[in-house]
């Protein structure tokens, strides 16, 4: 069997990449202390370390990311970008991707293009899961990037299936009978890891484990996947300046662990696998859920209850990825 290895960028080269050209360029309309912003300012720093000959392409979806850095006439996307409906970002850029593969090899084009697809968590956990399944079954050779901010924020912040149990959101509201979201959200990594295709999670708290595995990913032959946590001030009500705060925290608390894995071999990146050997650094979900006041109704008497199931189902999810993972 293959392996999957992330390269490594030292701090040194991180820094260096900053003084690159920005390709995810400022005056997009994304709110201040947007996650998803970093995300596309990550994804394209791995352009600048990509193989020379190599080129980058973006498909995104209609979404927060999409719809606000692409106000026409404008534009921050400094890379050849293709915008897609909802449910199909990852059949358009297999579309996309077969058609370059074509060019490439009649001698139309002389470079290999790397295919970035994005959607958040609305158009991937739920109307875009299927077009998902399709581009990793055909193994097509591109990357796809779920930014998750739990909730179809650009629609007006209503539940998906990638919502936190407990939070509040415009259709699954908090009021005196229910204490917002009902159940646990979907398991998307454990999904994808069942085509058997490289996958990783990243966290915008952490740019340099974010763009190894971005340019790791795409220097893949075939098709991945990164689920990318992407805290949202507006719809997680929280204060600008403590998304990088709350993102790590997200890990520190085992709410969002990083790793990377493919097939069998599953692995705990950074703060999660020092979690994993010493116990004691896990702090407890309220933690997380303190911040953010899309959670505060869960601090009245009647709906306590629900911040102990919701550590319950973090503590089972987080011991059985112990159990599958090396660190």
């Amino acid at each position: 069997m293959s392996t999957f290895e992330l390269p490594k960028i030292t701090g040194k080269e991180l820094k260096a990449l900053t003084k690159e050209e920005n390709l995810f360029t400022s005056g997009h309309r994304l709110c201040q202390g947007c996650g998803a912003g970093l995300v596309g300012r990550y994804i394209t720093h791995a352009q600048h370390i990509a193989a020379e000959g190599r080129q980058m392409m973006v498909s995104s979806a209609t979404g927060c990311l999409e719809v606000a850095s692409t106000i026409y006439p404008f534009t921050s996307w400094q890379v050849p970008f293709i915008h897609n409906a909802f449910e199909n970002t990852a059949s358009n850029g297999s579309g996309a991707i077969a058609a370059l593969e074509a060019m490439y090899e009649d001698g139309r084009s002389t470079k290999k293009v790397d295919m970035v697809m994005i959607a958040g968590d609305g158009g991937t956990y739920d109307i875009g899961l299927q077009s998902l399944s399709g581009f990793l079954e055909r193994d097509h050779d591109g990357l796809y990037v779920c930014y998750t901010n739990q909730a179809y924020m650009n629609t007006g912040i209503q539940r998906s299936s990638g919502t936190l149990k407990g939070a509040a959101t415009t259709t699954s509201p908090a009021g005196t009978v229910l204490p917002g979201r009902q159940g646990n959200m979907k398991d998307l990594v454990a999904i994808v890891a069942a085509h058997d295709v490289p996958f990783a999670t990243a966290s915008v708290s952490n740019p340099r484990d974010f763009i190894a595995k971005i340019r790791g990913l795409l220097d893949w032959d075939g098709a991945t996947f990164l689920l990318a946590d992407s805290p949202c001030p507006l719809g997680w009500r929280h204060h600008s300046n403590l998304t990088l705060e709350i993102a790590q925290i997200a890990i520190d608390t085992c709410v969002f662990p990083v790793y990377h894995g493919y097939k069998d071999d599953w692995v705990l990146d950074g703060k999660s696998a020092r979690i994993a050997k010493n116990p004691d650094l896990k702090k407890p979900i309220e933690d997380y859920l303190k911040p953010q006041r899309r959670f505060r109704h869960l601090y009245k008497e009647e709906f306590k209850y629900v911040i102990g199931e919701i550590q319950e189902w973090v503590d089972e999810k987080w011991e059985r990825l112990v159990a599958k993972s090396s660190y």
